[in-house]
């Protein structure tokens, strides 16, 4: 079983990777581009859609403010594209948005930050993988009708996946997303072709439906209203943006231009394929509908909404189905991969928190593949739970979605804003100080545009599901201040001071004792060869009879070590050695209490089960008590030696790894299994089983 669970790891994961192989994991700009920025790059397959969907409330004639509120979306994006490529270049250790408000606003806005994008990492993996099985659902009905299941696997996949290593990773998902990229430009650019230069009709199957608005007339505040929901709905394309901010560490050298350059190219490509996909919906008729079945009275029975990719792919490639297919299935792969953004930033964050003690330092622990594997599968375990509990629903995650990510945006910006007046006021040169000034009225303007969005988003989306998230980014929040506090204390508890170099007085070692056996007398044999300042055996007596025996061998054998007998009339074993132990620290405060427990070691669960469970309660009992060390005495049972050929010896770090590297030395003892101290009826057991005898007197060596 151990063979076949390492055979499989290594199928999945891959063989480990040393740690000075770190700097051959560092990604070129053709790679970085799919593994920060397809989370980004594949919102424009589902932002178009969600502000055509919120403005079919309002009826059909709403439709013409989409192309408007498609620009003011871009400004915004635009904005922030030229605000991060700021960031990379002031701050490019990684830190991103965090160490921006951290360093420039202070704890409580780097925190609210990290508990921003720690919320809105996660919902990136479960709009993304919830959006795809949309797109997959059009062309596959068994994926339509079991969208979580299959979410739910999308999400384990690309976990193994990303187990593996960032370049792995970024290799297997490039082609992909370079053929997204290449299927919406041919797309539209065939589209295009097709209705400006050909003059063919070309329209979407929804074209012709009539879509009636629902409740009343939306004017006013209500049509106000709408047009800032469906705004801040199209918003979601900015998602995804912060990622390569975040990921610096991970770019090849110069790291801080290969960054910004590789932004400048995501939102090249973001604004043309948003706004392209936005014009050729309005020039297809396109429509998508909140409620199909009310909105669409018109629609022949069996009706089945797709997605807009869908209807415009459709149309565009109506006499080409090959093309329709590539379109559709590359969509659905890109929006899956767009979760490997989140793969990528949510573990690096997740270790920088680790660092400062805002979250547990297992998060900081690289995995065989030099990829931060305790994060990866946090966030695949949050995800799932999110996908779970809103049942792959894109319309209902997408409120959630905003909030945590224009959050850092925002506190993000006016911390670089305040870190270039800082730099201002050291007095630099002209042309250095005139391009600060620049690059802080950039920062500016990007704060102004990414506040008035976040506002605009806690107005229309509240009551619609903001509330959840901002309630869990304030339970991210209160979580890692009390870490941080837990780990405070624990430091300043631990700190050593001079009290800590004085030696104790004496070692008073206790060897338990149940039966005479080899166990017992190998851990007598190690407790003499420490040389203790005192040494005793020591039993509990449940049983009269047993009791007896033990004393009468124990003269027999003539062991130099004095057996000292301790009563318990209601048979317990554990409650008597913390007496006794707590009693020779009372008497001699300043002595250290050294206690041998004999241990089997096993080669089945099910000997665990049968063997060790006294001793073993009495071990973690004396590990509450101050001045008492426990030392546990191995000895190996021959069912061990299976569990040795199956867990060769290995040398330090490998175990965990799954494999061995070091061979058996010739004649060494087979040692594995589970082990656990020896103090079963039938076995070893520490004092167990005894009654009132005679004591020998104790002694002193």
């Amino acid at each position: 079983m151990p063979k076949l669970a390492v055979a499989l790891k290594r199928l999945v994961v891959g063989r480990p990777q040393r740690s000075d192989r770190l700097t051959s994991t560092l990604l070129p700009k053709r790679i970085a581009l799919p593994v920060f920025a397809s989370d980004a790059m594949s919102s424009v397959a589902y932002a178009p859609e969600e502000i055509f969907l919120t403005l079919s409330v309002a009826g059909v004639a709403s439709y013409a403010m989409s192309p408007w509120i498609g620009l003011a979306v871009v400004v915004v994006l635009l904005t922030v594209v030229a605000s991060y490529r700021q960031n990379v270049h002031a701050y490019p250790s990684g830190g991103g948005d965090y160490e921006v408000a951290t360093v420039n606003l202070g704890k409580p806005a780097g925190l609210t930050v990290a508990s921003a994008l720690l919320v809105d990492y996660t919902l990136t993996v479960a709009v993304s993988i919830s959006s795809a099985a949309a797109n997959i659902g059009a062309l596959v009905p068994f994926v339509a009708e079991h969208k979580v299941l299959f979410a739910v696997s999308a999400i384990v996949v690309l976990t193994a996946i990303n187990l593996r290593g960032i370049r792995e990773s970024g290799t297997a998902f490039a082609v992909p997303v370079y053929a997204f990229i290449f299927g919406i430009a041919a797309m539209l650019i065939w589209g295009f072709t097709r209705i400006l230069i050909f003059g063919d009709e070309v329209r979407a199957a929804s074209a012709d439906l009539q879509l009636i608005s629902e409740g009343d007339q939306f004017t006013g505040l209500a049509l106000v209203l709408l047009v800032l929901r469906s705004f801040t709905q199209g918003a979601a394309a900015l998602t995804g943006v912060e990622a390569i901010s975040n990921g610096v560490p991970a770019f090849r050298k110069p790291k801080s231009r290969n960054a910004a350059t590789t932004l400048l190219m995501l939102g090249t490509l973001s604004v043309t394929m948003f706004m392209g996909l936005i014009a050729l919906a309005q020039s297809t008729g396109a429509q998508i509908a909140e409620d199909p079945v009310r909105q669409f009275p018109t629609a022949p029975p069996g009706y089945r909404q797709q997605t807009m990719v869908a209807q415009l792919a459709d149309a565009v490639f109506s006499g080409f189905r090959p093309g329709f297919f590539f379109v559709i299935i590359m969509t659905a792969l890109i929006l899956v991969l767009a979760a490997n953004t989140a793969f990528n930033g949510f573990p690096v964050l997740g270790s920088i928190l680790s660092q400062d003690r805002y979250l547990p330092r297992q998060l900081h622990t690289r995995g065989d593949r030099l990829a931060y594997s305790n994060g990866i599968l946090a966030l695949a375990f949050f995800a799932i739970l999110l996908v779970l509990g809103f049942q792959a629903e894109v319309t209902k995650l997408i409120p959630l979605y905003t909030v945590g990510v224009f959050v850092s945006f925002t506190l993000s910006q006016v911390g670089m804003v305040k870190h270039w007046q800082r730099a201002l006021a050291d007095g630099p040169e002209p042309p250095e100080r005139r391009r600060m000034r620049r690059s802080q009225a950039i920062n500016g303007f990007g704060a102004a545009m990414t506040g008035v969005v976040l506002l605009t988003v806690l107005i229309t989306k509240f009551t619609l599901g903001a509330w959840i998230a901002i309630v869990a980014m304030i339970g991210f929040y209160v979580l890692m201040l009390a870490i941080q506090k837990h780990y405070d204390r624990v430091a300043a508890e631990l700190e050593a001071d001079e009290s800590d170099d004085v030696l104790p007085s004496r070692n008073h070692a206790v060897v338990l004792v149940s039966k005479i056996h080899k166990p017992t007398l190998r851990a007598l044999a190690y407790a003499r060869a420490t040389r203790p300042d005192i040494l005793e055996a020591v039993s509990v007596n449940v049983d009269d009879a047993d009791t007896k025996r033990l004393v009468s061998e124990w003269d027999e054998r003539k062991i130099p070590v004095p057996l000292k007998v301790v009563e318990s009339p209601y048979r317990e074993i554990t409650k008597p050695v913390l007496d006794y132990v707590k009693r020779i620290r009372s008497e001699n405060p300043r002595n250290v209490v050294t206690v041998y427990i004999p241990e089997y070691v096993v080669g089945h669960w099910w000997e665990q089960v049968l063997h060790n469970q006294s001793a073993l309660r009495l071990k973690t009992r004396l590990l509450f008590q101050p001045g008492v060390m426990v030392t546990s005495v191995p000895w190996q049972l021959r069912s061990s030696d299976r569990a040795r050929a199956l867990s060769p010896l290995t040398a330090p770090g490998a175990s965990r790894r799954g494999y061995p590297t070091q061979a058996q030395l010739p004649g060494e003892r087979k040692t594995g299994g589970s082990v656990g101290p020896a103090s079963t009826p039938d076995a070893a057991r520490t004092p167990d089983r005894r009654s009132p005898q005679k004591r020998t007197p104790e002694k002193r060596r």
